[in-house]
């Protein structure tokens, strides 16, 4: 029989340590362990009632069940450009500068098809979402991993990328706050990123799901940028826009989702704001590839950036709460993790012992608890020696985990 013949791209992708990861799920559930699954950082909580509303009556409209062009997201497209507006202070023409997705991962995925020629370099975080990787690889692109370090705040030091590798790079990718370490990027990290950017002529991409997941107040304010001279406004965001560092937007393009902040992640419903032309190549892109999504899910997607925000903040203080709970437990079993600021996540250093092998000590964990977290050399090679757990349970069951996590850690030969 003629063996079937792939791609050379399809490669690097055969490895996946998250795949690795749910098998090991199913092999614990099937020997009789009660599951309680923190390794996927997906939302168990619902969409708000006025969103879903909006879904089912749109299903009664015999309007919506046919294909849907680009023309037909312009009320879409509105809501999401006013919905920056106000969050961020920078101005957005809804006609050229924004861009329906299937959520904020087909933007990663696909944009690099627009960028990149074969050979050509992005450079991205590490640790980080390993989609960012998965669309450069799709593209034929080489990656530069920028590691992020504890002392160094999780942000990458962009003054120790080789200038030969600059000098083939054309993509560059953030996300702040980051996943998996929770970290949050002052402005003043964005201005340089997006000077550097500039020198350089490379495309800054900045991954945004977790804009809302913040806990706390870092200080932003009204002031005037070093780099651009522009007044930024006060904003209504915690966090900063990479566009409030490059207003004109010359080289940035920015995605959102709804998965995180308003729980629709099923609904895979996100969008991106930014530079003209890179809209408009990613668009070109998406066209080759799909339509939009169904008609009456943009019509949720509305709803939610411009209804009611109270079930944003209450998500947050959900997540706060989980927070606090999972944190305090580690800290009782003698686990001191820092407290992260934003994200529904723990970035939690593993003991000595463990710090080179994240991946057994996730897969013996599931096996010998039930307990499912995600090894962090998932995230990169800067990954290895932590773990992170997803806060996507009740505070009594994250309890319950730590407590299953401390009988773990003292019956083998690897005590805290």
């Amino acid at each position: 029989m003629t063996k079937m013949q792939f791609a050379k791209r399809l490669q690097p992708l055969q490895s996946n340590v998250f795949a690795d990861m749910d098998r090991a799920k199913a092999a614990a559930v099937a020997a009789g362990r009660e599951l309680i699954d923190l390794s996927l950082g997906s939302s168990d909580l619902p969409a708000q009632n006025h969103v879903i509303e909006a879904i089912a009556k749109s299903l009664y409209d015999p309007s919506t069940h046919g294909y849907l062009l680009f023309r037909g997201t312009q009320g879409f497209r509105q809501a999401a450009a006013q919905w920056y507006e106000q969050k961020f202070g920078v101005a957005v023409n809804p006609e050229t500068e924004v861009l329906p997705l299937i959520g904020s991962q087909e933007g990663t995925a696909h944009l690099p098809l627009a960028i990149l020629n074969p050979g050509d370099f992005a450079l991205l975080l590490d640790p980080g979402y390993p989609s960012h990787m998965g669309g450069v690889y799709l593209a034929s692109g080489q990656i530069y991993p920028m590691p992020l370090k504890a002392e160094n705040n999780f942000l990458p030091v962009l003054a120790d990328i080789p200038a030969s590798v600059l000098a083939q790079s054309r993509l560059m990718v953030l996300s702040y706050p980051h996943n998996p370490t929770s970290a949050i990027a002052p402005l003043s990290f964005f201005q340089e990123a997006v000077a550097f950017c500039q020198q350089h002529n490379i495309v800054l991409v900045h991954d945004f799901p977790y804009v809302d997941l913040v806990f706390a107040e870092n200080g932003q304010s009204s002031h005037q940028s070093p780099i651009t001279n522009y007044q930024l406004p006060i904003t209504n965001s915690p966090v900063p826009s990479i566009l409030q560092a490059d207003p004109e937007k010359s080289v940035s393009i920015e995605f959102f989702t709804l998965s995180k902040s308003y729980n629709m992640g099923g609904f895979r419903i996100g969008y991106a704001i930014g530079n003209a032309e890179l809209i408009q190549a990613l668009r070109q892109v998406k066209a080759a590839v799909d339509f939009n999504q169904y008609l009456g899910i943009l019509n949720g997607a509305i709803a939610a950036l411009t209804g009611n925000q109270d079930s944003v903040k209450a998500a947050v203080d959900t997540f706060r709460q989980r927070r606090d709970a999972f944190i305090n437990a580690l800290n009782h079993i003698g686990w001191n993790v820092p407290t992260p600021e934003a994200t529904m996540y723990i970035w939690a250093k593993l003991p000595t012992q463990w710090s080179n092998n994240s991946i057994e000590f996730c897969t013996e964990l599931v096996k010998q608890t039930g307990v499912a977290a995600s090894p962090g050399a998932g995230f990169g090679k800067s990954g290895e020696g932590y773990v992170r757990f997803a806060l996507v349970q009740e505070p009594k069951v994250l309890e319950t985990a730590v407590e299953k996590i401390a009988e773990f850690l003292n019956s083998g030969v690897f005590p805290l």
